[in-house]
């Protein structure tokens, strides 16, 4: 996937005021129009150009895209992808229709940043509702925000600290952050909608305000993954543990210390499975233990000795005469 550098599309400086950039998208409009211009790739051109704008004059989008260091740390049409879950705690407003423009025009770099779930479309599409008299219902926002494996078996409370963007008096961006209480449900997995009623966009005329939707990711964590209610949990063994089997002790993503049994003869990369050990539900997930076999250094006289006593008691053994079979 390619880089797309928007400010070098429009042809504005990284501070480039609101009124700069509706000027250049503008000025570049009439040059790329397909219904005007004689440019031969007028139609790509403009495409192009429409997705710089959909992102630059949406100062909550532009805040986040500024985030991955445009201009910067990136270049145009370089290889790129976006770190995992690069915009976690960026708070939007309604849904990332790109103004109206039909979502096909949309470049890979582009859904791969502000590409939303059709919960969330449909989330975003509350909001503007009319109440009578000219009031007006608050718009949705919506954010995705990173908890700890351990939220989803435990539940609590979390102030989570929420970032979005505003435009000052001159049209210049201003970052600001936002402090939210919320009630993580015992159970939640990886891509649930926890909803705070009335924590949206303020509401016109007496009318309520929208409601703010938090995406729910879990943050990497070399120790585990997920799948649905499942859980996957890497597990190192000794190789005498791995061999001879018997009995360890494991810590549980949810801070449990279990006692589990490898059987004799257990290889790397098989499973244990612990029913129901997975993520709490009515049908709970289960846990699944990936054993890792992983040897001890030699650093001492008496350990490089046991190594070789090892070996003299496998005589036969050939690690390598194993490959390719």
């Amino acid at each position: 996937m390619e880089f797309k550098d928007y400010y070098k599309t429009l042809g504005v400086a990284r501070d480039a005021s609101a009124g700069d950039i509706k000027k250049a998208f503008r000025r570049l409009a009439r040059k790329y129009h397909p219904d005007v211009s004689k440019e031969k790739d007028a139609a790509a051109r403009m495409a192009e150009v429409n997705e710089a704008n959909a992102v630059l004059s949406d100062p909550e989008k532009r805040a986040a895209y500024d985030a991955l260091g445009s201009g910067a740390a990136h270049a145009a049409g370089q290889d790129f992808r976006p770190p995992p879950h690069w915009d976690a705690g960026y708070e939007f407003s309604g849904a990332p229709d790109g103004q109206g423009m039909d979502e096909a025009q949309f470049s890979e770099f582009f859904e791969q940043l502000f590409g939303r779930a059709a919960h969330a479309r449909q989330a975003g599409a509350r909001g503007g509702r009319g109440a009578g008299g000219g009031a007006q219902r608050g718009a949705d926002h919506h954010a995705r925000i990173e908890l700890e494996l351990r939220d989803a078996y435990l539940g609590g409370e979390r102030l989570l600290t929420l970032r979005g963007a505003r435009l000052d008096a001159q049209g210049h961006l201003v970052q600001e952050e936002r402090q939210v209480q919320v009630k993580i449900p015992k159970g939640v997995r990886e891509g649930q909608l926890i909803r705070l009623n009335g924590q949206g966009g303020p509401g016109v005329g007496g009318a309520p305000a929208g409601d703010l939707f938090l995406e729910v990711e879990f943050k990497p964590d070399p120790r585990w993954r997920t799948q649905d209610r499942d859980v996957y949990q890497s597990v190192n063994v000794a190789p005498w543990e791995a061999e001879l089997g018997g009995p360890i002790e494991v810590q549980t993503p949810g801070g449990a210390t279990v006692q589990v049994t490898v059987p004799p003869r257990f290889k790397s990369g098989r499973k244990l499975r612990l029913k129901e050990r997975g993520i709490p539900a009515a049908t709970p997930g289960d846990l699944y233990l990936e054993l890792s076999v992983v040897l001890p250094s030699a650093t001492t006289p008496a350990q490089q000795q046991a190594y070789r006593a090892l070996a003299q008691a496998f005589p036969g053994f050939a690690p390598r005469g194993a490959q390719g079979v």
